[in-house]
């Protein structure tokens, strides 16, 4: 049965469903960041950070804070990157399993 809790999470998982908002939630990892520093790493426009920083404040991963002209932001879901590590390792565990069989399968096709 679905309950709200798998909904909720279905949010968080949707609002990391794209590359530049990981990009953003590592970053954030290392501490708060201006909106200017987003968009001059992802090379994109104000709007368009302003969107991927909106869709992860909606399913509550970050907040921000006004400080004169500048929105600074910072991770509220710090669990995250413990979790992106994590993925990494698998990922890179499973490349490394596939170049293994790969090898083998090469091996054997050349006895």
């Amino acid at each position: 049965m679905l309950t709200d809790s798998y909904k909720e999470r279905s949010l968080v998982f949707k609002a990391l469903a794209h590359p530049s908002r990981l990009f953003i939630v590592d970053k954030l990892t290392a501490g708060e960041c201006c909106v200017c520093e987003f968009v001059n790493e992802l090379k994109v426009d104000f709007s368009t950070v302003s969107k991927h920083l909106s869709v992860l404040k909606n399913a509550g991963l970050i907040s921000d804070e006004k400080r004169g002209q500048q929105v600074f932001y910072r991770l509220q879901m710090h669990c995250v990157g413990e979790f992106n590590r994590c993925i990494d390792n698998f990922l890179s565990r499973r490349g490394n399993d596939q170049k293994v069989c790969l090898k083998c399968c090469a091996v054997g096709e050349t006895e």
